[in-house]
Parts: structure tokens; sequence; C-alpha cells
């Protein structure tokens, strides 16, 4: 199975970051993102984060990435410094980390992974194997809130209840939205 998510910020100790996400601290929000992450994806799952993987206490985010069932795939992102993708590659679980990524899927579904919303399709392009944009950065609780601008999905784990989202399930809602 394929799973996408961005914007852990593990050890971010910040309320602006934990608080919208429904945490009293950091520490909370650290081991829900864990426990979420691990009730659902699978040792052999492949797991996309589109960047902003941990942020300030470099040792404990690691030890939180580590701690993460699943292939990992990093998408870098602002907070994603030269120094923590050489800490990263020491993760067991990290299988490729990049600046951007392009997926295809069933056949039909193709898409551009980053970390910012990039406008790579509009509308019309919807029935001709688009290149639809999944992203993160904005924190927002709206996985759609760029449809307006063109086929962008936010997959940040504000827009998701703290939880990575099934590539699966994200088909199934360009369809319901754009194809309706």
């Amino acid at each position: 199975m394929i799973w996408l998510t961005s914007d852990w910020h593990f050890c971010h100790d910040r309320d602006f970051l934990y608080k919208p996400r429904g945490f009293d601290n950091v520490y909370d929000m650290n081991i829900a993102i864990i426990q979420n992450h691990n009730a659902i994806v699978q040792p052999n799952d492949d797991v996309y984060c589109l960047g902003d993987c941990m942020l300030n206490d470099d040792k404990g985010g690691l030890s939180c990435i580590k701690s993460l069932k699943g292939k990992i795939h990093i998408i870098r992102g602002n907070h994603d410094t030269d120094n923590r993708i050489e800490m990263y590659k020491a993760c067991y679980n990290v299988v490729e980390i990049c600046d951007i990524k392009t997926l295809k899927y069933n056949k039909h579904w193709r898409f551009y992974l980053s970390h910012y919303p990039t406008l790579t399709a509009n509308f019309d392009d919807i029935k001709r194997s688009p290149l639809i944009n999944l992203c993160g950065h904005r924190h927002t609780k709206d996985p759609l809130i760029d449809m307006d601008k063109g086929l962008i999905y936010h997959v940040e784990l504000d827009a998701h209840y703290n939880f990575p989202i099934a590539l699966d399930t994200i088909v199934e809602t360009l369809q319901k939205q754009v194809l309706k």
C-alpha cells in the first residue's frame, strides 16, 4: 500500500503547531503521530513524507522517524536542511530522499510530489491522465484548499487528523470532487 503525509514536525516545540493539531505539548503530538502512523501502516508499505520531518531536537526527531513503520521516502521540505538530510540517511527505514518526485499509479494517475503546492494541471486535464500535485507545507485542515488554482491535494497531517492518507483514498476523493 502507498501512504502519503507531510509536516510531521517531530520535536517542533511551538504551540502554534501542536495546539491546532489538538495537543497540549510537543511530546503528546510526537507520540500520537507515531501511534496513528503505526496503527495503519504495515512494514512493507511505502510512505511518502512530503517534507518537514523534524525541527529543533534532531536526536529526538530521528528517534521518532526510526520508530515509524514502512519504507519511508522523504521529499525535502523547507525545514529539511542539508544536515538533517544527512541524518535521515542513517535511519534504517528511510529508503529514499529527494527534492521532488513523480509517481505513476494505476495507469491513468500521475502525481507530482513536492513540499510546496505547485500548479501542474488544470481541471480540463483530469480526463487525460493529468499530473496532479500532492503537497504539504500550508498546515491546512482542508486537503482541497488549493483546488481553485488547479489539481492540488494537500497531504499534511493537519488535513488528515494526524494520520497518513492512503493514495487510494486520495484517488477516490479526486474522482468524487473533480469528476462529479
